[in-house]
């Protein structure tokens, strides 16, 4: 990837959500929700503190995470649809 993101900034793709309810009913994309979810493709180096020392990430590359459906900058690079947020935007990391 060719972002890398400043400060305390991620760089996330949204994951896809199922397209078919469990009964088998297709949802069109139009009528779909936007994903919560996505996986932290990049991460900036951390926020500075008060004493110019910084902070590190609580997130690193390749994590699963939860942000809120209106979270971030949408950006596209190289057609695909990524979001550039800050750190303080996620909500929680989704453990394996």
């Amino acid at each position: 990837m060719n972002l890398r993101p400043l400060h305390d900034r991620v760089i996330v793709k949204r994951l896809e959500l199922e397209t078919k309810t469990a009964s088998g009913i297709v949802i069109p994309d139009n009528a779909a929700e936007k994903p919560d979810q996505g996986e932290v493709l990049a991460v900036g180096p951390g926020k500075k503190n008060d004493k110019g020392e910084v902070s590190p990430m609580a997130v690193k590359v390749g994590d699963r995470v939860l942000f809120g459906k209106y979270s971030g900058q949408t950006v596209k690079i190289k057609g695909d649809e990524l979001l550039v947020m800050k750190e303080d935007d996620l909500f929680a990391v989704v453990e394996k």
